[in-house]
């Protein structure tokens, strides 16, 4: 039950703090700074989220896998892939693939270099799938918040 808790608190915690850097954050520095610096000081802000993604997502990986083991060896008739578990997959995915794909090539694109697509559509797509996160993430806290107070 208290780790279940934990979970729940985890997930929330990790869509608070996508929803912070994305609507709060980057915003600001852009309201605030010319948009060299602005941009600069969001690209590190994005990049500090995204490793935080990293941990928050590898740790309810484990998690929700040892909560599914339970549950298995309780008896239970279910899927060891679970909706929390595809979440948790999906955000860490997108996490990795806008960090590690999409970031560089934005970089390649606002450096003048040849890319396969403009720096706005990069950036829109980038932008896209962190919202997208921030979802999977949100939609996550809320089932584990629903499954805690079962508990």
């Amino acid at each position: 039950m208290k780790l279940l808790r934990f979970q729940a608190w985890l997930a929330a915690v990790w869509v608070g703090i996508i929803i912070a850097v994305g609507a709060v954050a980057a915003p600001t520095l852009f309201a605030t700074f010319d948009r060299q610096i602005a941009g600069q000081g969001a690209g590190r802000i994005f990049g500090v989220e995204a490793r935080l993604s990293l941990a928050f997502a590898v740790v309810l990986f484990m998690i929700e896998r040892r909560r599914v083991r339970d549950l298995l060896e309780a008896g239970a008739k279910i899927s060891v892939v679970s909706p929390n578990l595809l979440l948790t997959l999906g955000a860490l995915f997108l996490t990795v693939f806008g960090e590690f794909a999409l970031h560089p090539m934005i970089e390649a694109a606002k450096a003048g270099q040849a890319t396969a697509l403009s720096f706005g559509a990069l950036h829109g797509i980038s932008a896209t799938l962190f919202w997208l996160k921030a979802l999977l993430v949100g939609v996550l806290a809320w089932r584990l918040t629903g499954l805690s107070q079962k508990a």
